[in-house]
């Protein structure tokens, strides 16, 4: 059965054993994440957190527990996906992207059950929502009696970090949920931040020309999986709740906002309506302690004027913080990792694996393997790769032979630094970088660079012959393997 509340989350992470409840009193200010940061640096991510006695800003203890680093794990992302491993979802889009029309009837018939299973993803909806048991209009509006947490010291306020944020495409009407931090300006309003690159951003830009008022929703709390998807790298064509209901192998329940003609998640914990206004000025956003480890600085982004927010009659608000890694948000990129794996080989076939490991923060580092079968094959895949959405922004990719693990990046690293001769196997270019890349020469532009750390074929310059690699016999092996037990090394 799949997960439709973050409250059964929490409680399925309670009983899988890995939750703490935390009652001692916590200020939403600073102290939340630092117990939060600990935690995350605990090895294998540390447990999730629900903070029961949150202290506001003003002193006041919150009505709301606050959970985080729920995501924090690969056992509660998992979890969160309806899976035992993540790799099963991969294998998911493999059989669904395997769709060769068999011959004959019975082989036609035999592709039913597939196209069926898609048919059943999009969302459906609902007019008696959990997340409208409680609204806020008008005056009553007050983003103040909410715990949004102040992550860091030099943050230039309290931050909304694990919302999803709904925006509708102008020209064609396709909806999008995006992933994309939210600061408190007043009790009422809030600056967007859309980096250039983000899909909510183009809506945002296409409406100012325009001269129109945006709506936009933020939901914080839903079902695991939409909360996962919002932060998924999707083309802008795909619905994150199609998506999400292909995830939960169920539909999601949508439900009409109260202020605007927007759709929100009806089992969502709380939604904060609102709109913007192009004919205002931009406002000061920031800085804000990011997942480079390194404050982003402060820059001009759309103000959010809520009109309404809504929520359960027993919401828990879910949180994040991002900083130094390794944090949370590296599960939810792992996630990504895995499920998006066949869709890359789609397109650049000879990708055994790749991986994002945690000290890259996404964007700085990817080992990936191929199958290599002539030369030149390495640069290639790196050309594709620095074609494919948000790989584009990729600074440093590694590239190794199929045989190479890179899901263990001291493994990828060691093959990597005994194949690579720097001037042959380097190769730069430059394109656009990631908004939070504050070594970039220019904003969101910048050089990257490429090694090829594959066996070399004569044509690329190597003349002397390849060593192999030292590996004991397996008839050694074996004698050792039945021994080892009376040898008393542990």
């Amino acid at each position: 059965m799949p997960l439709d509340t973050l409250r059964q989350f929490i409680d399925a992470i309670d009983a899988a054993g890995e939750l703490v409840r935390v009652s001692h009193p916590v200020c939403a200010r600073l102290e939340l994440c630092e117990i939060a940061d600990r935690a995350m640096k605990m090895p294998g991510g540390g447990p999730a957190l629900l903070f029961e006695h949150v202290i506001l800003d003003d002193g006041q203890r919150s009505a709301y527990p606050v959970g985080i680093n729920l995501y924090g794990s690969m056992k509660r992302m998992a979890m969160a996906l309806g899976v035992e491993r993540l790799d099963d979802h991969g294998a998911r889009i493999s059989t669904l992207l395997d769709l060769k029309v068999p011959s004959g009837i019975l082989g036609k018939l035999s592709l039913l059950p597939r196209l069926m299973e898609v048919a059943k993803f999009p969302p459906r909806t609902t007019t008696s929502p959990s997340c409208q048991e409680v609204v806020w209009r008008g005056d009553e509006v007050n983003l103040d009696r909410l715990p949004i947490t102040t992550c860091w010291p030099e943050d230039g306020g309290p931050y909304i970090t694990l919302p999803m944020v709904i925006t509708t495409d102008p020209k064609r009407g396709i909806r999008n949920v995006g992933m994309y931090r939210v600061q408190k300006l007043s009790r009422n309003t809030l600056a967007m931040h859309w980096q250039r690159h983000k899909v909510g951003a183009a809506h945002w830009r296409e409406m100012a020309e325009r001269g129109e008022k945006m709506p936009v929703v933020i939901a914080v709390g839903a079902d695991p999986a939409s909360l996962y998807a919002a932060s998924a790298p999707l083309p802008p064509t795909v619905d994150e709740f199609i998506f999400s209901g292909f995830l939960r192998r169920a539909p999601v329940q949508l439900a009409r906002a109260l202020t605007c003609e927007l759709d929100v998640p009806a089992e969502a914990d709380f939604v904060i309506e609102g709109y913007i206004d192009p004919a205002e000025e931009l406002v000061t956003e920031g800085p804000f302690g990011d997942h480079t480890g390194f404050y982003s600085l402060a820059d001009l982004y759309p103000k959010v004027h809520v009109t309404a927010i809504t929520m359960r009659r027993d919401p828990i608000w879910p949180a994040t913080i991002v900083g130094r890694p390794p944090m949370e948000d590296y599960y939810l990129g792992h996630a990504t990792e895995r499920i998006f794996l066949p869709l890359l080989k789609l397109t650049i076939p000879e990708i055994v694996d790749y991986h994002m490991p945690a000290e890259g923060i996404f964007h700085n580092l990817v080992f990936v393997s191929i199958r290599k079968e002539y030369p030149g094959q390495a640069y290639k895949v790196m050309n594709a790769l620095w074609g494919q959405g948000l790989m584009s922004l990729a600074k440093m990719l590694v590239v190794v032979d199929e045989w190479v693990n890179v899901q263990n990046p001291q493994e990828a690293w060691w093959v990597a630094l005994n194949n690579i001769d720097p001037q042959r196997d380097a190769r730069f270019t430059m394109g656009p970088m990631d908004v939070l890349d504050h070594s970039a020469r220019a904003f969101t532009y910048g050089s990257k660079i490429g090694f090829d750390a594959t066996r070399k074929f004569p044509e690329e310059g190597f003349t002397r012959e390849w060593p192999g690699v030292i590996v004991m016999d397996e008839v050694t092996k074996a004698k050792v393997d039945a021994m080892w037990p009376a040898l008393g090394i542990s």
